[in-house]
């Protein structure tokens, strides 16, 4: 006999979308995901959530919501849009004890003190703070407040993350990214999946941290990073001459000042920045 309690029976999201007239809000770069079978790969990117912590930002109606409380974690979702509020403390009521609700914005909030541990942070992001949130998670101090970061963005912006050396989509994001972290592509997600579908194709990307090279300061490797991929067209010579050391520290590392961005590795971008940490 299973000592497993059932998992409540919820209403489609559908229903729930259309009795609470939760229409997606272009202005909040909502688009809803309905899919339960999707929803649920997604939930199993992180690994094993049982009696996990997971964050989540803009649950809107609750699809990734529910997918995660059907894992067995604890969710603690932050939501701006008030409209949807009502439906996810019907699902925090379906859940008890499960899911903790907060009407705030994520770009404000303080959520490294909502957790005891470290969580993890699972989010169809809406698409216009998604880039911001990533970059403050990736910046904070390392290792970071969080276990994993598996998340929803337009399929542009998951190839910049997840970018190799030479890709048309390699710069400062794929950097950041990976300088002591594990980015991939976990799955791509159609347009047609969403509610009402946007105009590009999307992709989940997970992200797990790594131990940081010693020695580099992330505020370097940041201005580095901008300087470089600012004007990724010209050479390194140029783009990074306003930025005091970084010329001597190119020709220390041992990098032709004639290369451009796009062929400089992370890891020579960390040899660098270490060499301006100094």
């Amino acid at each position: 006999m299973s000592d497993t309690a059932p998992l409540p029976q919820l209403p489609a999201l559908r229903d729930v979308i259309a009795r609470h007239g939760l229409n997606a809000s272009k202005a909040l770069g909502q688009n809803f995901l309905l899919d339960g079978q999707l929803l649920a790969r997604i939930a199993r990117i992180p690994g094993d959530l049982k009696d996990a912590d997971v964050f989540e930002v803009g649950p809107g109606p609750g699809g990734l919501t529910r997918a995660l409380l059907q894992a067995g974690a604890r969710v603690t979702a932050v939501e701006r849009d008030r409209r949807c509020i009502p439906a996810l403390v019907e699902l925090s009521d379906a859940f008890p004890g499960k899911l903790r609700v907060i009407e705030d914005d994520a770009m404000e909030i303080d959520a490294p003190a909502l957790f005891v541990g470290k969580p993890h942070i699972a989010s169809n992001l809406p698409y216009n703070i998604g880039t911001a949130l990533l970059v403050r998670w990736l910046s904070t101090d390392w290792s970071p407040w969080w276990q994993s970061l598996t998340l929803m963005f337009q399929k542009e912006v998951a190839d910049r993350i997840v970018a190799n050396t030479g890709d048309d989509a390699y710069g400062r994001l794929a950097v950041l990214a990976q300088w002591r972290s594990t980015a991939k592509l976990a799955m791509p997600v159609h347009r047609s999946a969403f509610t009402p579908p946007p105009k590009v194709m999307s992709a989940v990307v997970h992200i797990t941290p790594d131990g940081a090279p010693e020695g580099v300061k992330f505020a370097v490797l940041e201005r580095l990073t901008a300087a470089a991929f600012g004007q990724r067209r010209k050479m390194l010579r140029q783009s990074v001459k306003g930025l005091p050391g970084a010329l001597e520290a190119l020709e220390a590392v041992g990098i032709e000042a004639t290369r451009r961005a796009e062929t400089v590795s992370v890891a020579e971008f960390v040899e660098v920045a270490r060499v301006m940490s100094r």
